[in-house]
C-alpha cells in the first residue's frame, strides 16, 4: 500500500491538536504536530472562547506539518466539542466570540423553553438529551435576551463548522454537530422548523448541512500563502469529537457498548435509526449522529470534570498530583465510602467541587470521604457504578444484549475506572486506543479520497495500529451494595 497523510485538528475544551495521520501498510500512525491550550475567558462574568487564537493556533498547526517534512498532505478536516456556536456576517465577519457551554446564563433556560414547546414534543422531534447546555437553549437565551448580534448576523456556525469557514470561507453545518444542537430532526436529519418556530428562533441563521465525508471546500488562498501547504481540500468528517472518536472504536458491534471518557463520559451503542419512544425520552438518551449513516445512542455523563476540578482545587492549594499518583492514592483508599451522581448539576460547574461533593453527601445521608484517596476513588466508583447503570438501561431498550464494552479516549488510560467498569458491569472491558478522535477524523478522511473501504475496513485499520488492554471483571458481589444506593440517587 503507498503512503498517504492526513491532517487532523482536534480541539477539546481544555487543549488542541494537530496531528498527521500517515496510512500505509494497513496501519495509521498518528504524529502530533502541534499542541496548544485552550480554556474559556471570563469577561464581565460571561465565558468565551478566543476563537480567533484558536485558528492562529490551527494555522500553526499546518506550518509546523509543513516544517516537519509533511508536504504531501491530502485533506484536512476539523474537530471540536459539541454545542457552541459563533455568528457570521453576510460579509464573512466574525461577531463577537462565542460563549462557552459552563457560562451561567443558560441557568433556568429549560423551564422557559418548556413553557413554549412542549418537552417531550422537543425530544420526539429530536431524540436529543435534555441538557441547559444544548444550542437549542444557547439560542433562545440570546433571542429572549434581545442580543444585538443575532439581527446583524447571517448565518450561525457551531465551533468546527465556524473553524471550517476559516480554513475556507464556506458556511456549512455538518451533519453529527448539528445534530447536538437539538435544533434537528432525528429521523430526516434537516432543521425542524416546528422547533424554530415554537420557541421564536430565527432558522434563517442555519447553514446548509453536509454529511461526513463530503468535501467542504478548499483550503483559502490565503492559507496557502501564508503556510506553503497545498490547495488542500477540507473535509467533512464527524466533526463532533465523539463522532470520530466512535467511527474509531475497533471492538464495535452491535454487541458491544461503547465509552468515549474524557472530561465527559459518553455511553452508548451504535444504531442504523434513531430510538425514541416513552422509555428513551424518561431516561433523557439522546440520539446524536454518527458518521456514514449511524446513530450515536447515547448518554452524556459528567465524566472526569469532577477529578480535573479536585485536582485544581488542590494545585490552588499548593497541592500538585499528576493523575498517576491521584489513582495510586485512590487504589489505596477505603472503598465504597459514598456514591454520588456525577450528573447532579451541583457538579457543573460549582464554586468549590469538594465542597459540592459534601454537601451532596450531607444531603443523601451519606459519611463524607476523608482522604485525598478517597474523594478520588468515590469519584471512579460512581462513575463506574453510573456506567453499569446506563448499560442495564441500554439493554432494555435496544434489541441486542451488550456483552462487552470499548473504552476509547483520554479516559481509558485510567486503569483503575477501567476496573472498576468491568467490575460494576460484570462485563468485559476493552481500552483503547487513546487518540481515538484523531484515529477517526483520519479515517473519515481516507474514506473520502478512496484511501480507505469503508468504516468497517477503517475499524480494522485502528485494531492494526494500536494495543488494546483487556480487563476481566472481578469481586462484582463486593459492589452490589452500592448499586443499589446508586439506583436510588442516579436519575
Amino acid at each position: 500500500m503507498s503512503t498517504s497523510k492526513f491532517l487532523a485538528i482536534d480541539y477539546g475544551a481544555s487543549s488542541g491538536r494537530a496531528i498527521v495521520g500517515i496510512l500505509k501498510d494497513n496501519k495509521i500512525r498518528l504524529e502530533e504536530v502541534h499542541r496548544f491550550p485552550n480554556k474559556n475567558v471570563n469577561v464581565h462574568g460571561s465565558l468565551y472562547w478566543d476563537i480567533i487564537n484558536l485558528y492562529e493556533e490551527l494555522v500553526t498547526g499546518i506550518k509546523n506539518a509543513i516544517a516537519k517534512g509533511h508536504t504531501n498532505i491530502e485533506s484536512i478536516a476539523v474537530d471540536t466539542w459539541g454545542v457552541d456556536f459563533g455568528l457570521i456576517t453576510k460579509d464573512n465577519q466574525v461577531l463577537g466570540y462565542p460563549f462557552a457551554y459552563r457560562d451561567s446564563r443558560t441557568d433556568g433556560i429549560l423551564e422557559k423553553a418548556f413553557k413554549l414547546i412542549p418537552k417531550n414534543e422537543l425530544y420526539n422531534l429530536t431524540g436529543i438529551q435534555f441538557m441547559q447546555i444544548n444550542s437549542v437553549f444557547q439560542l433562545l437565551c440570546m433571542v429572549q435576551s434581545k442580543n444585538t448580534l443575532i439581527k446583524s448576523a447571517d448565518k450561525l456556525l457551531f465551533m468546527p463548522d465556524l473553524l471550517n469557514f476559516l480554513l475556507t470561507g464556506e458556511k456549512k453545518s455538518e451533519y453529527t454537530i448539528s445534530s447536538t444542537s437539538q435544533l434537528l430532526n432525528a429521523k430526516t436529519k434537516k432543521w425542524e422548523s416546528k422547533i424554530f418556530e415554537k420557541l421564536k428562533l430565527p432558522q434563517r441563521l442555519m447553514a446548509d448541512i453536509v454529511m461526513p465525508g463530503q468535501k467542504i471546500g478548499e483550503l483559502h488562498q490565503s492559507i496557502v500563502q501564508s503556510t506553503g501547504m497545498n490547495k488542500v481540500d477540507v473535509i467533512a468528517v464527524g466533526s463532533h469529537d465523539t463522532a470520530s472518536a466512535v467511527a474509531a472504536v475497533p471492538n464495535l458491534n452491535k454487541n458491544c457498548a461503547y465509552i468515549s471518557s474524557g472530561t465527559w463520559s459518553l455511553i452508548g451503542i451504535e444504531t442504523d435509526e434513531p430510538i425514541i419512544n416513552k422509555k428513551t425520552f424518561e431516561y433523557n438518551f439522546t440520539n446524536e449522529g454518527g458518521v456514514l449513516g449511524k446513530i450515536r445512542f447515547l448518554r452524556n455523563v459528567m465524566g472526569m470534570w469532577i477529578i480535573q476540578r479536585l485536582k485544581k482545587e488542590w494545585e490552588n492549594e499548593g497541592k500538585e498530583f499528576t493523575y498517576v499518583q491521584l489513582n495510586s492514592l485512590a487504589k489505596k483508599a477505603s472503598p465504597f465510602k459514598c456514591v454520588i451522581d456525577v450528573d447532579s448539576p451541583d457538579f457543573l460547574n460549582p464554586e468549590n467541587m469538594l465542597n459540592a461533593i459534601n454537601e451532596f453527601c450531607l444531603r443523601t445521608n451519606q459519611k463524607l470521604p476523608q482522604t485525598k484517596g478517597e474523594y478520588i476513588r468515590s469519584v471512579l466508583e460512581s462513575l463506574a457504578l453510573k456506567y453499569g447503570m446506563l448499560i442495564e438501561r441500554i439493554n432494555s431498550l435496544s434489541k441486542n444484549k451488550i456483552e462487552k464494552i470499548n473504552i476509547v479516549g483520554g479516559g481509558s488510560q485510567n486503569e483503575l475506572l477501567n476496573q472498576f467498569t468491568a467490575d460494576a458491569t460484570g462485563l468485559k472491558v476493552y481500552a483503547g486506543p487513546v487518540e481515538a478522535t484523531a484515529f477517526g477524523n483520519i479515517l473519515l478522511q481516507a474514506i473520502a479520497k478512496g484511501k480507505i473501504k469503508d468504516l468497517l475496513s477503517g475499524r480494522e485499520i485502528v485494531k492494526n495500529s494500536v494495543k488494546i488492554k483487556e480487563y476481566s471483571p472481578k469481586n462484582k458481589d463486593k459492589w452490589e451494595s452500592s448499586i443499589k444506593i446508586a439506583n436510588k440517587i442516579m436519575n
